[in-house]
């Protein structure tokens, strides 16, 4: 790895007052962006503001609109407020709603994520592609797309180049399959409860699933949305299994604490955090929040009103993190990296639609 700081560790190592004032351009252009995909949205609902988001960023930096003064403030966007975002996507889930779903069908859920990274990684190793590469696409496709890759990100040691491809690829493989599952769907003869609950288990986004359920019919929507959830109810548990690997492999390698010793990644036990040289944390701070989150809106005792301010809260950080990850995705980095990763992206997308289809079946 070079040493050289990444303008993410830069603007993370800056000292505090200086590192607000250069982050403030880069975070208002991606409030800015985040207002108005978040308009769109509020017109034309079918348009997830997070795709949204990452096009426009996407667009942006192939048009050579996005300048080093932006960047600082991009990071900040990339890592911090994913975070929070990620974070409070726990109080979407209601441990009730999922075990509604039945038995059945929750084990269908974990198998598309155990059985989803496993054949991610396994399909990764075979293609040559490195080990971070490998885990952001597994991840990302067997849980929750962007956010899920982002948080991988977040607990393993990666290039920025590796994180930004992931991403690409969601919007990708996710938007193409919003109409095509409901086309396959019609074709095998499942019935429209049957099909939301395919969508949820094995598309990626979950604005790629609604968008795909709606298109089936109004009863795939609200069990496909469901279902979905149940997948991203799997996010704390494999951050927190991928971070155990990460700490078993530093130590093994002999790796050290940070110089300064600081938790500004936000850790539990007070390790260095990504990209800092030292162990990753053994729990992330922002899987915490996720898990204290959900559990919180399990009690029942949130306000609505609360719980719909925390929805559009994170929305808005989401789509913010998604357009600087957009910003990102340069046509000429994606080229360089070949098409490796478009390989295991799209057999990563046809395992876990498989491996979904499958259980919907034998637990309905």
């Amino acid at each position: 790895m070079s040493t050289t700081l990444s303008p993410q560790q830069s603007a993370t190592s800056a000292p505090p007052s200086r590192g607000v004032a250069r982050a403030l351009p880069g975070l208002a252009l991606g409030a800015a962006m985040s207002a108005a995909a978040l308009g769109l949205n509020h017109w034309v609902p079918s348009l997830s503001p997070l795709l949204v988001a990452i096009v426009v960023g996407a667009t942006l930096a192939n048009t050579g609109r996005v300048g080093a003064r932006l960047e600082p403030g991009l990071a900040v966007a990339s890592r911090r407020l994913l975070r929070i975002g990620v974070a409070l996507l726990g109080l979407q889930l209601a441990l009730g709603d999922v075990l509604a779903l039945g038995w059945g069908v929750i084990a269908v859920v974990v198998a598309v994520v155990v059985l989803g990274i496993t054949g991610g990684v396994v399909v990764g190793r075979l293609l040559g592609l490195s080990r971070s590469q490998t885990l952001l696409i597994a991840g990302g496709f067997s849980i929750c797309g962007a956010a899920a890759a982002a948080a991988v990100d977040g607990v393993i040691e990666s290039e920025d180049d590796e994180l930004v491809t992931s991403v690409a690829l969601v919007v990708l493989f996710g938007t193409a399959m919003i109409p095509l599952l409901p086309l396959v769907a019609g074709w095998v003869g499942l019935a429209p409860v049957q099909a939301g609950m395919w969508a949820g288990a094995s598309i990626h986004e979950v604005a790629q699933v609604v968008a795909a359920s709606g298109v089936i019919g109004t009863g795939a929507l609200a069990v496909g949305v469901v279902v979905k959830l149940g997948r991203v109810l799997m996010l704390a548990p494999v951050l927190a299994l991928v971070s155990l690997g990460e700490r078993r492999r530093a130590s093994r390698s002999g790796a050290g604490t940070a110089v300064d010793g600081s938790a500004a990644d936000g850790t539990v036990d007070g390790s260095a955090g990504k990209g800092r040289g030292g162990r990753p944390p053994l729990v992330p701070l922002f899987v915490v929040g996720f898990v204290a989150l959900m559990a919180l809106r399990t009690t029942g005792i949130v306000p609505s009103g609360v719980l719909s301010l925390a929805k559009w809260g994170e929305t808005a950080l989401l789509t913010i993190a998604m357009f600087a990850l957009g910003t990102g995705v340069r046509v000429a980095s994606l080229r360089r990296v070949g098409s490796r990763p478009f390989v295991l992206a799209a057999a990563t997308t046809v395992w876990v639609s498989v491996v979904a289809l499958g259980g919907i079946l034998l637990a309905t």
